[in-house]
């Protein structure tokens, strides 16, 4: 279907996607994430800057639960950043640390390779190489390796739905199929098709056969898993058509969870994230089997 006929117009599709346009105050977000992730890293016992793959950007951070009872494990919160797959850090991202260390957790913040030096599908492998190294290794840290959850935002958010629908074992063949159960993606994408034919995104150099290999809403439901997927209320009609799409796709049993959480845009999401207080928060947290949530 083209672009026209999907009503899919070049300039609409900019006004959709660039977030940094519709959320005028973007950089202050930036700052104080970057600020708060720096306070954190200072603040908190972690590990930085392992490596879990040979290749550039292939990094990830952990920081140990605050406290748990003798002889427990924590369950461990893997976290994946946003920034259309060709930005940001997760030293940016070392704000999401603190609540749920706390909480009992354990968190793990991922890098990787940013496009256009490597592709989007290439990056879902480095997402699955790094799943590898942390159930191989979290609970050297205290984690459990049988109580992993992932939550990403934005690009995070797809890569975290392509962990769930992803063949893993064609790429870490030790990994066990349920090592993965539960997922939160936060304003995430899941038809790459739009984005290909976003004029602002075309350094992504998106393919068609990428899209079909990185779509998660045209790949099967996953086998296993629970994906909890939320937007903001104040996000753009593709990113809440976005969120509604992956439903659609995998269905209620796999998709319990997908809402819009009012008055939240692209980026205070994941502020309300850290809330412990807000909604988002306290689902996380039901997802990690620290708490359980009721449902709307």
């Amino acid at each position: 279907m083209s672009s026209i006929a999907s009503g899919w117009e070049p300039q609409w599709l900019d006004r959709m996607y660039n977030n940094r346009l519709l959320v005028p105050s973007h950089a202050t977000h930036f700052a104080r994430w970057a600020q708060d992730s720096e306070i954190a890293r200072q603040a908190l016992p972690c590990r930085l800057d392992l490596a879990y793959g040979s290749q550039p950007g292939e990094t990830l951070d952990v920081f140990p639960a605050s406290a748990s009872r003798a002889g427990d494990k924590a369950p461990v919160l893997v976290f994946i950043h946003g920034g259309y797959w060709r930005s940001l850090d997760k030293a940016d991202h070392s704000f999401i640390a603190p609540p749920f260390t706390q909480a009992g957790a354990c968190v793990v913040v991922l890098n990787y390779a940013l496009c256009p030096a490597v592709s989007i599908p290439d990056i879902a492998r480095q997402m699955v190489a790094a799943l590898a190294w942390t159930w191989r290794h979290v609970a050297d840290f205290g984690g459990d390796p049988e109580r992993i959850t992932v939550a990403g935002h934005s690009a995070g958010g797809h890569l975290v739905a392509m962990l769930l629908a992803h063949d893993r074992a064609a790429h870490a063949p030790d990994l066990p199929p349920d090592v993965v159960f539960n997922a939160l993606s936060i304003s995430g994408l899941y038809d790459l098709e739009p984005i290909r034919l976003t004029p602002f995104l075309k350094d992504l150099n998106l393919t068609p056969e990428q899209v079909r290999q990185a779509s998660p809403v045209l790949l099967p439901c996953p086998l296993q898993g629970t994906l909890y997927s939320v937007a903001g209320g104040d996000e753009s009609e593709e990113f809440l058509r976005q969120n509604r799409l992956i439903r659609q796709a995998w269905g209620l049993e796999t998709v319990p969870v997908c809402e819009s959480l009012p008055g939240l845009n692209h980026f205070s999401i994941l502020e309300a994230l850290i809330e412990p207080s807000h909604r988002l928060h306290q689902l996380a947290l039901e997802l990690l089997g620290i708490r359980k949530v009721p449902r709307r």
